[in-house]
């Protein structure tokens, strides 16, 4: 990480707003006098760790009060400061988000028991109140893992592991792309050490290898772009080490991943996106399999750009991503972009913003109505609203994020009840499928309905997987039974 002092600090929260500079600066000595005396497990002093967060939300734009309740964020749980003395000196506001993730510390996620399953209810919720409150979580997380090598080994392997199932989801979905690939490697390299070492020499001998290649592929563009009226900025990127093992897995080589080397060009408008993508196939030939235009069709998280793999020189695979500076800003900082906009409301509208603009945020409502107690709700966000997904297509053409694994029928019951329920049969990709069939990455689906359907069967609790799914069956069978005075399906 780069320098942690409070001059680090200062210097980044004074590149976009001035006026807090003296707030920041009070909770930061506040926060040094109550850490006095206490050190980590690396053996500095605690007070690196809360300016170490402050700094990475300073880093995402984060207003004054959230750096304020980074730097604050352990002093109720770690000293003898009352929530109370918190409010006087900075604000409700400012302890309120402090009071949240001291709430979050306490709980640990790893655990089978109900309690632990509450607590994780309670921080998966916790984003209606204020999603500031996991922004600093998260943050938090990052620093500790950041520092993770000081812990005992099986903490280590805990906390990874956590991670990986809790804040790196939450990350993605938020657009936090930056920090959920830090999150992921970081707990990579401490679940699988051997082979984290591994893709990373692989890294460095790849970028060794392709140094020439990525000079000539930026500098060939932009002249193309420029002498076409395109003026542009381009930026690279290798993929994330725990991203080429995921793929190497699949691949089994490098040479095969279609997304190792990206390339990111932002253009000024969204026309000159797709005309860029005209000049960009005439020099290099497009892989079409491979083509995404999240323009069109964004991702759940608001994420924009067009992406195309190429090949390019020496026959490599390349992904081109144009995108405009806006869609560059929202795929840096997710979420946070709001924090870029000028005034004080700015916080508010990320906040409203989840609801209307951030479909895996009412997931995570469905979930809560639709689990019974604790145990299903973490299950659900565990097995459904965080597990791996895959991109498929309505027989309209709109692109759909799924869980992967689901079915047909579990596809029909999430775009709606009662398409569902009058479901008689699916064609996915022109052909006619079994109601058990299992959706694959760009299947084109079509639910064939019927009004005059009998609906639903108790055999199709046998192969759908959704909760949503599983209750809406069992209340049209219930309803059903009701009506004949049969016996109720628990």
């Amino acid at each position: 990480m780069r320098e942690v002092s409070l001059n680090a600090l200062i210097e980044q929260v004074a590149r976009y707003n001035l006026t807090g500079i003296s707030k920041i600066t009070k909770a930061y000595e506040f926060a040094q006098e109550k850490h006095k005396g206490q050190y980590r497990a690396s053996g500095e002093e605690y007070i690196v760790h809360p300016l170490a967060v402050a700094i990475i939300l300073a880093r995402l734009h984060a207003d004054c009060d959230t750096i304020c309740a980074g730097l604050l964020h352990d002093v109720v749980e770690d000293t003898n400061t009352t929530l109370d003395e918190i409010k006087d000196l900075f604000g409700n506001n400012v302890a309120t988000l402090v009071n949240g993730v001291t709430n979050l510390t306490k709980m640990s996620f790893n655990s089978k028991t109900s309690f632990d399953n509450a607590n994780l209810r309670k921080v998966i919720l916790g984003m209606s109140k204020d999603v500031r409150i996991i922004i600093i979580k998260i943050s938090d997380r990052l620093h500790n893992m950041l520092t993770l090598q000081y812990k005992e080994p099986e903490k280590r392997k805990e906390k990874a592991l956590e991670t990986m199932e809790i804040y790196v989801p939450i990350a993605q979905y938020l657009g936090l792309y930056n920090i959920k690939r830090d999150l992921e490697d970081q707990s990579f390299k401490f679940l699988r050490p051997n082979d984290y070492a591994k893709v990373q020499a692989m890294k460095n001998e790849i970028s060794t290898e392709i140094k020439g290649i990525v000079q000539e592929v930026i500098e060939t563009l932009d002249a193309l772009l420029r002498a076409n009226n395109l003026p542009s900025t381009i930026k690279f990127r290798l993929k994330s080490a725990y991203a080429i093992f995921k793929d190497t897995l699949i691949q089994k080589k490098t040479q095969d991943i279609h997304d190792l080397m990206v390339f990111t060009v932002i253009l000024d408008t969204v026309n000159d996106c797709y005309l860029a993508l005209r000049y960009i196939h005439k020099l290099y030939k497009p892989v079409n399999q491979y083509f995404r235009d999240y323009i069109c069709s964004p991702k759940i998280n608001n994420y924009q750009a067009i992406h195309s793999t190429v090949v390019g020189p020496d026959d490599r695979f390349m992904q081109m991503q144009n995108k405009t500076a806006d869609m560059e800003k929202i795929s840096k900082y997710g979420i946070t972009d709001f924090w870029h906009a000028d005034g004080e409301n700015s916080s508010m509208l990320m906040q409203e913003a989840l609801y209307s603009q951030y479909p895996f945020f009412q997931s995570i409502i469905d979930a809560n109505k639709l689990s019974a107690n604790n145990r299903e709700f973490v299950e659900v966000i565990k097995g459904e609203v965080f597990a791996e997904k895959i991109e498929v297509y309505t027989k309209s053409g709109r692109l759909i994020e799924v869980t992967k694994g689901i079915t047909v029928v579990d596809f029909a019951y999430l775009l709606h009840t009662e398409i569902g329920n009058k479901m008689v049969t699916a064609v996915v990709n022109g052909k006619v499928v079994p109601l058990d069939y299992e959706l694959n990455p760009d299947d084109r689906i079509k639910i064939v309905t019927d009004d005059n359907a009998e609906g639903p069967t108790l055999d199709w609790l046998n192969y759908v997987k959704t909760a949503k799914a599983k209750k809406k069956i069992k209340e049209f069978l219930n309803k059903k039974n009701r009506d004949y005075l049969l016996v109720r399906i628990p």
